[in-house]
């Protein structure tokens, strides 16, 4: 019986995956294998921040596998997540909802996800302002909603800086960013941070590594940041790969991750991985099924969304619900299981 519900969860959970794919736009299929694999990296802060923490594993990577790989930079998350989906990158580092996307329109699979120095995964969500903003110390403190205070969010595929808070923050508590603040930014969280410190915005999204990454790069700013709201932890990141490459490929691109600071020159790697973010230890491996909690997110507040909005006649609304609310049981079902 327990098998026939995971089974019949499981096709519901990929009907929902395919479906969403479908509708959305469909990816462009690779030819073959790619001569050089390009590395595609979400935009958490500046291009040349990144770099300086990526390259070094870029270039043990090209040793690893015998073959080039080009770094990939945009200026936001739908640019990777759009390179994915054309060819134009093979592997890539995401938070779970650009991940999310990326599974869903990309043609991406999930095959590792980062984890601390000490072992440990999962970071947190956090909203930040200005310590010396006598004035807010809670979530509380900023739903007066009278348009006097500017908000700080994050890219729109940013699972800490954009989904999470978008439903913990102010979906759960019947809050419309919009209508509530003077101004709504999108920005990537070292850019949201550093505006929280030079009161360029009231409150922003951020969250615990790129705190953790502003006190060993930037302390004096980090100094100037007072923590507001923490979230429940959230999964790891996932690193995507190109799910039609072939197995080989894949599996040499898997083993180089899941090798890296455990085999070979291990204290290499280990400082490596140290300077990247605030601090990573080795990858560990995963799959799609780390993207459930963030679906469940994702369609939790699309249903709050529904059930508040006036315009739809009770008979459409109560069907929107029940599609979701089946969703969501097939994916708790398939959570459970894990």
């Amino acid at each position: 019986m327990v098998r026939k519900l995971l089974a019949s969860a499981a096709i519901a959970v990929t009907a929902f995956v395919a479906g969403t794919a479908q509708a959305e736009m469909s990816y462009k299929p690779l030819e073959q294998d790619p001569k050089e694999i390009n590395f595609g990296f979400i935009s958490t802060e500046s291009t040349s921040n990144l770099k300086e923490q990526w390259m070094p594993l870029i270039k043990d990577m090209e040793a690893a596998l015998g073959m080039k790989v080009n770094p990939f930079f945009a200026p936001d998350y739908a640019g990777i997540i759009e390179a994915m989906r054309f060819g134009k990158v093979h592997v890539g580092w995401f938070g779970n909802k650009s991940g999310m996307e990326a599974v869903d329109r990309a043609g991406g699979e999930v095959f590792a996800q980062t984890s601390k120095a000490d072992g440990t995964q999962g970071y947190y969500s956090h909203i930040i302002t200005n310590v010396a903003n006598k004035n807010i110390n809670k979530l509380e403190d900023i739903f007066k909603c009278d348009k006097s205070l500017n908000f700080g969010i994050g890219d729109p595929n940013s699972t800490s800086g954009f989904l999470v808070p978008s439903y913990y923050v102010f979906a759960q508590n019947n809050i419309d960013p919009k209508k509530c603040f003077k101004t709504v930014r999108n920005a990537n969280h070292e850019t949201n941070l550093m505006s929280v410190a030079h009161n360029q915005v009231d409150v922003a999204a951020n969250n615990s590594e790129q705190i953790g990454r502003s006190k060993l790069k930037a302390p004096e700013a980090a100094a100037k940041i007072k923590i507001i709201w923490t979230s429940p932890l959230i999964p790891s990141d996932p690193m995507v790969y190109r799910k039609d490459m072939s197995k080989e490929l894949k599996s040499k691109i898997k083993a180089f991750f899941l090798g890296y600071g455990r085999l070979g020159d291990v204290a290499h790697a280990k400082d490596v991985l140290s300077h990247i973010s605030d601090g990573q230890g080795p990858f560990m491996e995963s799959n799609n099924t780390q993207l459930y909690p963030v679906r469940q997110l994702a369609l939790f507040k699309n249903k709050l969304k529904i059930e508040g909005n006036s315009g739809l006649d009770a008979q459409e609304k109560a069907t929107k619900i029940s599609e979701i609310d089946k969703q969501l049981s097939d994916l708790a079902i398939m959570v459970a299981a894990q």
